[in-house]
């Protein structure tokens, strides 16, 4: 057998035209290891081939052909084509090309992390005895860049242990590393480590990946401070440090490092104006966001980068202007299924349904597939206009894509899109097929009983959810105390109050008090109303003594019901429903000129609010 035989045998009808990607192709040419003859390309393979043929007669030869072969892998690792690079990996190994050559095996262990199959990396890493700093890191960088953040920091330890002396692009994917498992304790060792070794003296690389490191784990100090100290700035360290405070809701801090980064002279690049924008959202800071809108614009960046379009939508989105997301929406010269899902959110979350199932029928018009994301949009846009024909319509369609078998969330907006359409057992229903139930969709259930008055149903489900063992949230409890205010089940609503801290430790919410407080009063037991109201860390807001005097309207209770009307002005709400209820109760009580005095007042009120 000849020498290459291996080679002919797997590849020598293969068009690379056809079967190499363009990217990996142009990777390759740029290298050199794809020859052009006639404006054709030729196959990879067959020039393997060739080259290998004169290796056996001169050893320069051997290193263009080994070089070759590593270019190859090189493209392959980068575009992520694990099919072909495994192809390649068993020629290798059939010329017995991997035998003293370390160089090939690194390409081999960066081919396999790149591609995160890091149990064939780790395999080939295992089945040699020298390894380089190379080996290592190609290795530490696979786990670190698919999220393995212990893995990669274990294979630390071991390196140090088997005498290998760490570089740079170590204390980089170690540092990537700290970062997705958010070990700050573990990179400020590593930090330690770095200033000895004096590296942030001239390696920005390095200073970067500790900011980014600080910022991804919360220690934004840290993070502010070893950005302070790198003695050169990229565009990239910038980014990592308004990244940080984004992340963290910091979004002054996230909107002065901006505005100091282009003092300094940096222009934004596509992931600051990305940051940048979300933080402009989170602040509905339209001003400055529309400052960013107009650059934007100018460097012409909507027409190339629909990231940017989506996030200048969903930033107008949650300023409270889907108008504008829309304008920008009609500038794209691109759009994916993102930045229609953009539009159709912005849209539901303002109160208008029918403009977001327009746009859900015009991503089916240009050709697109709505996805999980979509329909759920979709589906409440139906809940919030009552149109639930349309809601059917999207339902069959979830069976047709099989958007049930996949994904909760969509089995919930069902759920919730019949129940607010009250058609509650169709809601029910669904959700007795759903293959996963998460708290999500029995909230969802339990929610839709509440909103028909469905008590006694609502606290038989909640015992069989506790049966299935789920674990209820204050969403959860919130339903099931209302249920029982209305049902007057005092005892019962007692208890459920008590489980909330002692069986599921969570801490009640003002919601939870203002249930509870309606409980008691519509019982009549405006004592301990009252008893909880001045026990609970929180202040009564108008919410608590509407549910007082509500009471006191029904029960005829003077004493209380002044308080609690009494209670709603010290707030300061010029507020005409507690003029009413309180100028009822007077009236019922034969108290008629209270009642006309107060009318007086209520309407003088309101004339000069």
């Amino acid at each position: 057998m000849s020498p290459s035989h291996g080679f002919q045998h797997r590849h020598s009808t293969w068009n690379t035209n056809r079967c190499t990607p363009p990217s990996v192709r142009g990777e390759l040419e740029k290298k050199g290891a794809i020859a052009t003859i006639d404006g054709s390309v030729q196959n990879p393979q067959t020039i393997l081939e060739e080259r290998h043929r004169k290796s056996e007669i001169n050893h320069s030869c051997h290193e263009n052909f080994r070089d070759d072969i590593v270019a190859l892998l090189k493209a392959y690792a980068k575009h992520k084509d694990l099919e072909n690079g495994r192809k390649l990996h068993a020629d290798i190994l059939q010329q017995k090309l991997l035998e003293k050559d370390l160089y090939l095996r690194n390409a081999l262990i960066n081919l396999y992390a790149k591609c995160g199959t890091l149990a064939t990396a780790q395999q080939v890493f295992e089945e040699f005895q020298y390894r380089d700093v190379v080996s290592w890191n190609a290795l530490i960088s696979g786990y670190a860049q698919n999220g393995y953040g212990e893995e990669a920091l274990k294979c630390f330890q071991r390196m140090q242990k088997e005498g290998c002396s760490p570089n740079p692009v170590t204390f980089v994917c170690l540092l990537k590393a700290c970062s997705n498992i958010r070990a700050a304790e573990k990179g400020r060792e590593i930090h330690a480590v770095v200033v000895t070794e004096g590296l942030l003296k001239n390696n920005v690389i390095v200073g970067t990946a500790l900011v980014d490191m600080y910022a991804k784990c919360g220690a934004l100090g840290k993070a502010q401070e070893s950005f302070n100290s790198l003695p050169v700035r990229s565009i990239i360290s910038w980014n990592a440090l308004i990244a940080g405070y984004v992340q963290y809701g910091y979004v002054k801090e996230a909107l002065e490092s901006f505005d100091q980064m282009q003092q300094k002279g940096f222009s934004p690049n596509s992931v600051t104006f990305l940051c940048i924008l979300k933080a402009c959202g989170s602040m509905r800071a339209i001003e400055k966001g529309t400052q960013i809108y107009g650059t934007i614009l100018r460097e012409g960046l909507l027409e190339r980068n629909v990231l940017i379009g989506t996030a200048l939508m969903d930033m107008y989105a949650k300023c409270g202007t889907p108008s504008k997301a829309q304008e920008v929406f009609d500038q794209l010269h691109i759009r994916d299924i993102a930045s229609w899902n953009t539009l159709i959110a912005a849209y539901v979350q303002h109160g208008y349904g029918e403009e977001a199932l327009n746009c859900f029928e015009q991503i089916q018009h240009e050709g697109l597939s709505p996805d999980a994301i979509s329909v759920v949009y979709a589906l409440k846009a139906c809940a919030s206009t009552g149109a639930v024909d349309k809601g059917k319509e999207i339902h069959s369609d979830t069976i047709t894509n099989k958007f049930l078998e996949k994904d909760v969330m969509v089995g919930s907006a069902l759920i919730d899109m019949y129940a607010k359409c009250g058609s509650l057992a169709k809601a029910q229903d669904v959700f007795d097929q759903l293959q996963f139930r998460d708290l999500v969709s029995w909230n969802v259930l339990l929610a839709g009983y509440a909103q028909l008055g469905k008590d006694c149903t609502i606290l038989d489900l909640f015992n069989k959810m506790i049966g299935e063992g789920m674990v209820p949230d204050s969403i959860t409890f919130t339903v099931v105390l209302n249920a029982c205010s209305h049902s007057g089940l005092v005892d019962k609503g007692q208890m459920y109050f008590e489980t909330i801290i002692m069986n599921h430790g969570i801490v009640p919410s003002l919601e939870h008090y203002t249930c509870m407080i309606d409980l008691f009063c519509r019982a009549g037991q405006f004592d301990k109303a009252i008893v909880m109201i001045k026990e609970m860390p929180f202040c009564a807001d108008v919410a608590v003594w509407h549910a007082m005097l509500g009471s006191c309207q029904q029960r005829g209770n003077i004493e209380f019901g002044k308080l609690a009307f009494e209670s709603v002005l010290k707030l300061g709400e010029k507020d005409a429903a507690a003029y009413i209820c309180m100028s009822n109760i007077y009236a019922a009580a034969g108290m008629q000129e209270d009642a006309n005095k107060l009318e007086r007042v209520r309407k003088d009120a309101l004339v000069n609010y």
